[in-house]
């Protein structure tokens, strides 16, 4: 078991057999989980770069055109579900 401190600004030094463990480099970006009984840290994994012609048009909707008024009023109708239906 290694041993870190907490510095004034909130930082922490991941010992160095810990971090070659964890395959870890300098400028690793980690997504930290409050774990209730302590800070679980992860490696962030970068999405593959991708455009918009590789993600436009993959939900394909078959039906006719929804307009503007519809989009709002089935917005509306999930929230006022999800607050007076989870009652």
């Amino acid at each position: 078991m290694e041993v870190t401190k907490v510095s004034g600004e909130g930082k922490v030094i991941i010992p160095e057999e810990l971090l070659k463990a964890s395959g870890w480099k300098i400028g690793q970006e980690l997504i930290a989980i409050n774990m209730g009984d302590g800070i679980l840290l992860k490696p962030k994994k970068p999405f593959a770069e991708t455009t918009l012609n590789d993600v436009a048009g993959c939900l394909k909707y078959q039906g006719a055109p929804k307009s503007l008024e519809d989009m709002n009023d089935a917005i509306r109708q999930g929230i006022e579900e999800s607050w007076h239906g989870g009652s």
